[in-house]
């Protein structure tokens, strides 16, 4: 932006007002989720006005109009008018994305990103001028205890599991398919949350057995809310950086590495690297960066995200393949999907 403004952005900024107003857009979906109303419009036979909206969902009637003509802005839902009603209606999107019963519903991260990110990013001043994450003032949870901030009840672990079972149902195929891992007959997901992404190698990779390990706590968890009827993957219990690793003939981690700090990494890779026989391997999926420092601004915004909740950070190819190599691993490819998340495989 800052070398390409046209002329007409010089005399009116209507891109740098859009992202000013960046917050606002994501409140009104976030309070749409909250409310239900992509669930009600989804299951509803015909197109419904704010008052029928309203009544349903236990809102004010203004203010249901309000929330439903900015829906209508951002192009999530549509209106019609019937005899000087407006009539709102969900978009594909909407039924797909933000209804609970969508085929890729992403609405516990919705749930997540309001709830729990959205708090954090209001102390965002304060982590950038500490650079540490701000668990403390949002949560009163001590800096360094970030598993805990995270798991800290049940409904907040349960609010996290649903993150990362979105985050697989949208990417999860793409990052699995990334390179072909049909060799590797044993696969381990180390830290594998709700299996989601288990479940897409699983599919990708019928004769691999694949098993993901994971707090005995989230677990339970995962039985009692996630699991499918059809799934063939299995569970063992154990903390990846303190117990002694199952063995595999492949260890996935996805989503970890960017937690932690350059310290912690290299030590859970080089455990990794003792635990892998010759011919085995790691994959790192992540959101890397790009090397010229110029994006993604999705990774970029991920990163931030790090320092305010977390201890790690998001990194550019090189720096994942330097942590690879000083852990031992030296045949290391690079895999970009396009999409959120990225493949980072390195052979023993």
């Amino acid at each position: 932006m800052a070398e390409h403004l046209s002329q007409s952005e010089l005399d009116y900024p209507f891109k740098l007002l859009e992202y000013l107003n960046g917050f606002r857009v994501s409140k009104v979906i976030f309070a749409a989720c909250e409310l239900g109303v992509f669930d009600l419009l989804m299951t509803s036979q015909r197109p419904l006005s704010a008052q029928h909206v309203a009544q349903a969902l236990d809102a004010s009637a203004d203010g249901m109009e309000r929330l439903l003509d900015a829906l209508v802005g951002i192009e999530i839902l549509e209106v019609e008018t019937a005899d000087g009603t407006a009539l709102y209606s969900s978009t594909d999107v909407a039924n797909m994305y933000l209804a609970r019963g969508g085929g890729k519903s992403l609405h516990d991260m919705v749930i997540y990103q309001s709830q729990t990110i959205y708090p954090l990013w209001n102390n965002m001043t304060d982590a950038v001028r500490e650079g540490k994450n701000q668990n403390q003032k949002t949560f009163g949870i001590p800096p360094e205890e970030v598993f805990e901030a995270i798991y800290r009840s049940e409904e907040e672990t349960l609010k996290f599991m649903g993150l990362m079972n979105s985050s697989w149902i949208l990417d999860g195929q793409d990052v699995v398919t990334a390179f072909n891992l049909s060799c590797f007959q044993k696969i381990m997901d180390l830290g594998g949350c709700t299996g989601a992404l288990a479940r897409e190698l699983a599919r990708a990779y019928p004769s691999s057995s694949v098993t993901v390990l994971d707090l005995q706590e989230v677990v339970k968890m995962t039985r009692k809310h996630f699991l499918q009827e059809n799934d063939t993957f299995t569970f063992e219990i154990g903390d990846f950086f303190l117990c002694e690793l199952p063995p595999a003939d492949l260890y996935i981690l996805a989503r970890i590495i960017h937690d932690w700090s350059e310290e912690k990494c290299l030590t859970l890779l080089k455990k990794l690297y003792r635990a892998c026989k010759p011919g085995g391997g790691v994959l790192l999926v992540e959101a890397t960066l790009m090397e010229n420092r110029r994006g993604p601004i999705m990774t970029q915004l991920f990163s931030l995200n790090m320092l305010v909740q977390m201890e790690g950070r998001e990194r550019p190819p090189s720096q994942y393949t330097m942590l690879l190599n000083r852990s031992g691993f030296t045949n290391v490819q690079v895999c970009r999907t396009g999409k959120s998340y990225d493949a980072i495989l390195a052979v023993k």
